[in-house]
């Protein structure tokens, strides 16, 4: 266990608990200095507090950080796209049905185990569960993730997601024909009041996330949308355009799988039922690469399954 203790300076413009320890201490996240504050690993003159408190000048902090647990996923040889690999980051172009991290009823087979299958310096900054895991995507959901091979790019990384500086650009498959080109959703999302395996903006407790999407193509009852976000929030780009009225193709928690009785093309129908996922594809991330502070961006081909359908409606709407 490491004792640090701090001060936050007398004539220092007010700050939240959880942004002066990150800063303060180097190699530790936002998010992890808020786990470290609400575990009670932070007192504030002698009393643990909330990160949320903000700090008005002069006072007294103790942070205790314990050891890095060593990741218990198990190594995997598991096939991996790999866009982009070095000694801070990996990138992979992730496939449907692969989940990101260890989680309930899902101990292998993830990226993790793959990524600890091909290489042995991950991050330990994301736990023993999710080592060198800065962001993810949703298992059905394909494309670019970035990864960490060591603390500092960790907690370089995610910074920039913290700060909503990566460029995040998706391609959504939908339901509907939006009669604008282009708009912006925003809205707070949290744990459904209901369903807690789903995420809702009528939560009580919702963070803040916002959605930019612009029309690509239109077809006979479905778009193609390019995607962009200024947040990160779990099922984002799923809820909010659920709650639009355009929802996924294929979408089985966002009402995605119940219009497909209502398309009458039967091949387009038969391809929509053979997607077995929501039609989403992270195409683009850019960032600054954490050890030579240049910009890389990595961009991906929309994957067969939804170019198939795209192709399909192209040929029939030249007919």
């Amino acid at each position: 266990m490491i004792e640090k203790e701090l001060a936050f300076p007398d004539d220092a413009t007010p700050e939240r608990l959880d942004i002066f320890i990150s800063r303060e201490i180097g190699e530790i996240t936002r998010s992890a200095a808020r786990r470290l504050i609400e575990e009670g690993m932070v007192l504030v003159e002698g009393l643990p507090q909330k990160p949320s408190l903000r700090l008005k000048g002069g006072e007294r902090l103790i942070v205790r950080i314990p050891p890095p647990l060593p990741a218990l996923p198990l190594a995997e040889v598991i096939p991996l796209e790999i866009l982009h690999e070095d000694s801070d980051i990996i990138v992979v172009n992730k496939a449907a049905g692969m989940v990101v991290h260890q989680g309930a009823g899902n101990f292998t087979g993830t990226l993790v185990n793959a990524l600890l299958g091909h290489c042995c310096d991950l991050s330990g900054i994301g736990g023993e569960i999710r080592p060198g895991i800065v962001h993810r995507i949703d298992k059905d959901t394909t494309g670019v993730v970035v990864v960490a091979k060591n603390n500092h790019a960790h907690c370089e990384l995610a910074r920039q997601f913290e700060a909503h500086t990566i460029k995040r650009v998706y391609m959504a498959l939908v339901y509907g024909l939006p009669k604008d080109d282009k708009g912006r959703i925003e809205s707070a999302i949290g744990r459904h009041p209901v369903d807690r395996k789903r995420m809702s903006s009528s939560a009580r407790h919702g963070r803040n996330a916002v959605t930019h999407w612009k029309v690509i193509g239109r077809y006979q009852g479905i778009s193609l949308l390019r995607i962009t976000l200024e947040t990160g929030r779990t099922h984002q780009i799923r809820v909010h355009l659920s709650e639009a009225g355009y929802p996924l193709l294929g979408d089985p928690d966002y009402g995605g799988s119940g219009r497909v009785a209502n398309v009458r093309d039967p091949v387009l129908r038969q391809m929509i039922k053979e997607l077995g996922r929501q039609a989403l594809h992270a195409k683009t991330l850019g960032f600054i690469h954490p050890g030579i502070s240049q910009y890389l961006e990595f961009d991906t081909e929309i994957p067969e399954d939804m170019a198939r359908i795209i192709n399909h409606q192209e040929q029939m709407g030249e007919k």
